[in-house]
């Protein structure tokens, strides 16, 4: 099996068609094709190769704001293996988390790449474990659990609800759902007093 794809899009069982406003064939490295032949895929660089994918490579440690927005929305266009892009995701979130107060509108871009991340869990679980074939553990994730407590405190307890229940599989958010499933439940009923009163 190939470990690696050419853009995210080409992850099987992946809804997400492509980065808006992102015109692939100008990006570079993105017709890159990796020697294989080491056992490990090496890819080229202006320096000789690297295993370390074009899409891994491309956003920047220091990248805020736009230019993360942007570089992010590249990446996803770039080869790389599902964890590269989980990577490329996650860091987003968290980088976007942490500028919140300074620029709210980054946490709408949170809401969309945590749930990308969510998705791509759910195509390629390779993406969030060291296991190949069969994942069966998992590394910690911190894109949908952000994602999960942004709504809670949002007071969308039934979108944070079902976020949290596709994240336990992957051993993760079981505090969250039942936590959640406090609060719809507490609503539900104050709803159904209020309607009968």
């Amino acid at each position: 099996m190939k470990s690696w794809f050419d853009r995210l899009a080409s992850v099987p069982g992946m809804a997400f068609s492509g980065s808006p406003g992102v015109v692939r064939g100008k990006l570079p490295g993105a017709g890159a094709l990796p020697d294989e032949s080491y056992g490990t895929p090496m890819w080229p660089t202006p320096q000789g190769a690297t295993s370390a994918t074009p899409a891994s490579q491309h956003v920047p440690h220091d990248a805020r704001g736009r230019e993360l927005v942007a570089r992010v929305w590249e990446a996803l266009e770039l080869p790389g293996s599902a964890m590269d892009y989980h990577f490329v995701l996650q860091g987003a979130v968290d980088r976007l988390w942490s500028t919140r107060g300074s620029d709210p509108a980054a946490l709408e871009l949170l809401e969309v790449f945590a749930l990308l991340d969510l998705e791509l869990m759910e195509a390629a679980p390779q993406a969030v474990s060291f296991d190949d074939m069969t994942p069966t553990s998992f590394v910690r994730v911190t894109s949908v659990p952000r994602l999960v407590g942004l709504l809670e405190r949002e007071g969308a307890f039934t979108e944070a609800l079902a976020v949290a229940k596709r994240l336990t599989r992957f051993g993760q958010g079981e505090d969250a759902v039942g936590r959640l499933s406090e609060k719809v439940g507490a609503l539900a009923a104050e709803a159904m007093a209020a309607g009968g009163a």
